[in-house]
């Protein structure tokens, strides 16, 4: 598997705005997701569990699921949300808040909805080849390529972004997928208190999720035990409690982006200039990682 990824980030960006036949969605099949994020990583509990010990809890968001034709549901304020047992299920992934980027060639920022770790600037990740960078992006595009489906690399190519995808042969040592038989408790949540969800089923798929919101969903995923819909009720909520005092740079970052933003798909009302010196002060000067560059 060999791929071009310099001046991309088709993969942590939602470019639908600039090409929505090209770009797809995530949200076709039979289980869609609640919310609109495009391309949301799922995280395994033990990766979520990392991010709220190192006092990242605040960049992660959950999300919900419509239920299949002949699937358990459960009705939440008036939703019906995909279930086992008569528990949500759900997942957990990184936020996408909107930032100025330019990516897959195109020559002016724009306001995009954008991996929460991605580096506006350098279209890279800040947390790559660390031991928080997400297995399931490690793995980008393996599975796509062993089910033979669609890679964001070909929409790309499909859009005129050049040659992305160089090798289309998938490696011996692919790690099983996110979903599966094995998902459940690892992958996978079940939320055990669906009735203390309304209210907030609403505000995650307006996007509007509050620290409280995704808290309460952090701390379930990481109490949750794998192959099970047990959840270790202190182990929760010890993460919650962690994930809801969060105030990483990364937070702080993703809050100013939203306040800052314009309309989805909008360019960005300023010089290459100002948008390096806001990256600068939003999340280098707080603390971001700095990305490796392409050599």
């Amino acid at each position: 598997m060999d791929l071009r990824c310099e001046g991309c980030a088709g993969c942590c960006v939602d470019w639908r705005p600039l090409d929505p036949v090209a770009a797809g969605s995530d949200r076709t099949g039979s289980r869609p997701p609640l919310d609109d994020a495009y391309d949301l990583v799922p995280l395994t509990r033990d990766e979520v569990a990392r991010f709220v010990e190192d006092g990242l809890g605040d960049v992660l968001v959950p999300r919900l699921f419509e239920p299949a034709e002949g699937d358990d549901r459960v009705a939440v304020g008036g939703t019906d949300l995909a279930a086992v047992d008569s528990r949500p299920v759900f997942v957990v992934g990184l936020r996408k808040p909107p930032k100025p980027v330019a990516p897959i060639g195109t020559d002016e920022p724009r306001w995009l909805d954008t991996c929460a770790f991605l580096d506006p600037t350098t279209l890279q990740c800040r947390i790559h080849g660390t031991d928080r960078y997400p297995r399931t992006c490690a793995s980008y595009p393996a599975h796509n390529l062993a089910l033979d489906a669609e890679t964001e690399c070909e929409r790309v190519e499909a859009a005129g972004g050049g040659e992305r995808l160089l090798d289309d042969a998938a490696p011996d040592d692919v790690p099983p997928p996110a979903f599966g038989p094995q998902a459940l408790g690892s992958t996978v949540f079940a939320h055990p208190d669906p009735d203390e969800l309304d209210g907030v089923v609403a505000r995650l798929r307006e996007g509007d999720a509050t620290a409280v919101d995704r808290s309460r969903f952090v701390g379930v995923a990481v109490g949750s035990r794998p192959a099970s819909l047990s959840v270790n009720r202190e182990r929760a909520a010890e993460a919650e409690a962690r994930a809801l005092e969060a105030d990483s740079w990364v937070g702080r970052a993703a809050r100013e982006w939203r306040e800052r933003a314009g309309d989805r798909g909008s360019l960005a009302a300023m010089s290459d200039r100002e948008r390096d010196r806001l990256v600068s002060e939003l999340e280098d000067d707080a603390g971001a990682p700095g990305t490796p560059g392409w050599e």
